[in-house]
């Protein structure tokens, strides 16, 4: 097992490219099963999770060729239906959230699709509900197997329908359209999620053939087609990899430019972290954040009560950036309660930033009240452990703006959504290294 040694408690400087989306890159590549033709996909992120869907899509039968550093081209050609039923899937599938998004485009082309309870981040539950009940109105038959924890849906025909969703689920709206697309007749989904990543799955699938109407609303038209051609796509940087940069900077007054950011899709994420004091600069199509040496200064309201940040469907502010702008706030003027409405696990990390010195309460489950301590009093080194992707690298900025030497264990978590973290930090003049433990 690996680990990170950190000396905290430098200041930073340079520039740093995001790493192309990893929520985005899981949705992309399941689509790449609707089609026999070559997809070719660049910016993909070389991290866990994203190579572990790679791995399965090979497993499946899929014909995976690089073409450069990012850059893939998938064939789907071959599909080996078998594998579907075989232990080895069961195995693979289930270390994996994002292979849920397997079942709609195999349901789709294949008429049959399968998978394990799929894994992933533990940070409350996270239901499968939505996805489901969207594939059986669309006409499939489901059926789940308690004993191996198996979910399988079949149709010899998908056939459009109107579908209102529970939830604006993202990978339950990724699944259900994916399905759709190859449905016959016309599919309208309403309170669908949509979110930049979803709006870049539509439009891929519309450049394959696809009839989609509506991108970047909650309602989407679906007009089926009979089949889909192959493509070509860039993924988007990755939002929460910015949101991180920018936590780093401020926690470390550090004077950082984050490259390329695609400014036209951060919807509210630039704004919620100028409410924290932090300083955000546009500059063309980079995040330019100054060396905070004086601090920050959370806003109240304007009436002068207390600030609330919390998370909620695009455009609202994303729940995977709460844990960053809780660590934030730890060293803020001023003070701001977090909800987290969408996760009942997310904030329980909190306990290993109150040991290093923060002062956090946590009022239930879903919410946590921050007060900040202006660098008055920073941050202990300590010994922590990585719970999940997003509060492990709260808790490695919150260990690179501490002093002295904190240890973080139970870095794969991390690394299965940050791509080579260590060298592109330590180019910044953060002293971390991975060490075996």
């Amino acid at each position: 097992m690996e680990s990170f040694v950190i000396e905290g408690g430098k200041q930073l400087k340079g520039s740093i490219t995001p790493q192309g989306a990893k929520n985005e890159a899981l949705q992309i590549l399941c689509a790449v099963l609707l089609t026999s033709e070559p997809i070719t996909i660049h910016n993909i992120p070389d991290i866990v999770d994203v190579n572990k869907l790679i791995l399965l899509l090979k497993n499946l039968g899929v014909r995976v060729s690089q073409k450069g550093q990012g850059s893939y081209e998938f064939q789907s050609d071959n599909i080996n239906l078998d594998y579907l039923n075989s232990n080895q899937f069961k195995i693979d599938g289930k270390g994996l959230r994002g292979s849920i998004m397997l079942v709609g485009p195999m349901l789709a082309r294949f008429g049959k699709g399968s998978i394990p309870r799929p894994g992933g981040d533990k940070i409350g539950r996270r239901r499968l509900d939505t996805h489901f009940e969207g594939l059986i109105k669309l006409g499939a038959t489901f059926n789940y197997n308690k004993e191996d924890y198996f979910y399988s849906v079949e149709a010899k025909e998908l056939i459009g329908a109107d579908l209102l969703l529970d939830e604006a689920s993202v990978t339950g709206t990724a699944n259900i359209l994916m399905a759709a697309v190859l449905a016959k007749g016309k599919t309208t989904l309403y309170n669908a999620a949509c979110e930049p990543y979803l709006q870049q799955l539509c439009s891929m699938l519309n450049r394959m053939g696809a009839d989609i109407k509506g991108i970047g609303s909650n309602l989407l038209t679906i007009q089926g087609v009979k089949s889909l051609q192959g493509t070509t796509h860039t993924l988007l940087p990755d939002m929460i990899e910015i949101g991180s940069w920018i936590g780093l900077a401020a926690m470390t007054k550090s004077e950082i430019t984050i490259k390329n950011v695609r400014w036209e899709f951060l919807g509210q994420m630039p704004n919620v972290f100028r409410k924290l004091g932090i300083t955000i600069e546009k500059k063309g199509d980079d995040i330019y954040i100054p060396a905070h040496t004086h601090g920050y200064e959370i806003q109240n309201y304007i009436d002068g009560s207390i600030l609330t940040i919390s998370d909620a469907p695009w455009p609202g502010f994303t729940p995977d950036l709460l844990s960053i702008v809780l660590v934030i706030a730890t060293q803020a003027r001023g003070s701001v309660l977090i909800h987290q409405k969408m996760f009942e696990s997310r904030l329980f990390f909190v306990d290993k930033l109150i040991d290093m010195g923060a002062k956090i309460i946590l009022c239930d489950p879903h919410r946590a009240t921050v007060i900040g301590q202006n660098f008055e009093s920073q941050l202990n080194s300590a010994i922590l452990t990585s719970p999940d992707i997003r509060a492990g690298v709260s808790l490695l900025i919150a260990a690179l703006s501490a002093q002295g030497t904190s240890i973080i264990h139970n870095i794969e978590q991390i690394d299965r959504g940050y791509e080579n973290i260590v060298p592109r930090l330590q180019k910044l003049g953060a002293q971390i290294e991975r060490r075996k433990m």
